[in-house]
């Protein structure tokens, strides 16, 4: 039997010092990218919690080419995670609890058919489950930040990840922590950001 869940009712224009143009849910202007953690640990269960979400996401064919290979704070993993991100990145991702390294996978085999064929959609599905991810995160009171300063081939070849399979993001996961705790530069910018007003990103019949 189906069972219909309503929608969540909208909260308004105004939350966590930013403005919608339209009244959206809480959890939309809620979520932001950090760089200060706390450095506490992230208990599994949470983690799969994190990555069950993402798992549901929509993908054509349903496919789902999206992957996620972690590393826990206090491991070996974690520091060799931490070694292929840019200096720039390592300075604040350091005190995260677990870092995450989002891939798609290239080829798929399409219903019906015995061989694998590249993926038009595979970066757009994995990108559509690491928003999943990263708003399961946030109602449960994490934070996230997603980075693509890393080193991809030294990335590539920590995890052991195949060639038909793409490096799009590595994710620091962690509990927001003071941003005090950040160099100069990066504790002014730690703050909620802005959107682009919704004129300038939909339109209808063509793009201008």
């Amino acid at each position: 039997m189906n069972h219909w869940v309503p929608e969540p009712k909208p909260i308004g224009l105004e939350y966590n010092g930013r403005k919608a143009d339209h009244s959206v849910s809480l959890v939309f202007l809620g979520r932001w990218s950090p760089r200060a953690f706390t450095g506490e640990a992230i208990p599994v269960e949470t983690l799969l919690t994190l990555f069950e979400a993402a798992r549901w996401a929509p993908s054509a064919f349903n496919s789902q080419p999206w992957r996620f290979v972690y590393a826990r704070r206090d491991t070996p993993a974690f520091e060799s995670f931490l070694s292929f991100l840019i200096p720039y990145n390592q300075t604040w991702a350091q005190a995260a609890s677990a870092l995450v390294v989002v891939l798609s996978k290239a080829t798929f085999v399409p219903p019906g058919k015995s061989e694998p064929t590249t993926s038009a959609s595979a970066s757009f599905d994995a990108g559509a489950a690491w928003a999943s991810l990263a708003f399961q995160a946030y109602k449960l009171g994490w934070a996230t930040h997603a980075m693509t300063g890393f080193d991809a081939e030294a990335a590539r070849r920590t995890i052991n990840a195949p060639a038909d399979y793409r490096l799009e993001a590595v994710a620091a996961i962690g509990k927001r922590g003071d941003a005090a705790t950040l160099p100069s530069h990066l504790a002014e910018r730690e703050r909620p950001n802005a959107r682009r007003p919704l004129s300038e990103t939909a339109f209808e019949g063509q793009l201008s």
